[in-house]
């Protein structure tokens, strides 16, 4: 598999989870993780697992939170299975950055989260 495979898969999953974020599902959400993924949301607290994870985003979704959005996005290939992102972001009442999304090309040639850190405005 050649870099722009990993490119396009990464950039599909970001945006698959975008838009199931932005339609309220976080179970959506948490499947674009691997089972043993770990999610460092500053200053909300570290989830580890779909289901700690999908329940951070359940939360913020029952809360109103919506619309979210990534600008500046930098991508960087880390080898032929690992690319990490990192953006800011804003919703409808939150902003803030996310310092790296480690993705791993899967068998089935999607990309999945392996490990997310970003942290919200203050």
């Amino acid at each position: 598999m050649n870099h722009h495979n990993l490119i396009a898969a990464v950039e599909q999953a970001s945006q698959a989870w975008q838009d199931a974020f932005n339609r309220g599902d976080a179970a959506a959400c948490a499947a674009q993780y691997v089972a043993t993924a770990t999610m460092d949301a500053r200053p909300f607290g570290h989830y580890q697992g779909h289901a700690q994870i999908q329940g951070f985003w359940q939360q913020l979704i029952e809360q109103g939170f919506a619309e979210v959005a990534y600008q500046q996005v930098q991508l960087d290939v880390i080898d032929a299975k690992h690319a990490v992102l990192s953006a800011n972001w804003t919703m409808n009442n939150a902003s803030g950055q996310i310092q790296r999304e480690l993705w791993q090309l899967q068998a089935d040639g999607s990309a999945k989260l392996v490990e997310d850190e970003f942290s919200a405005n203050a």
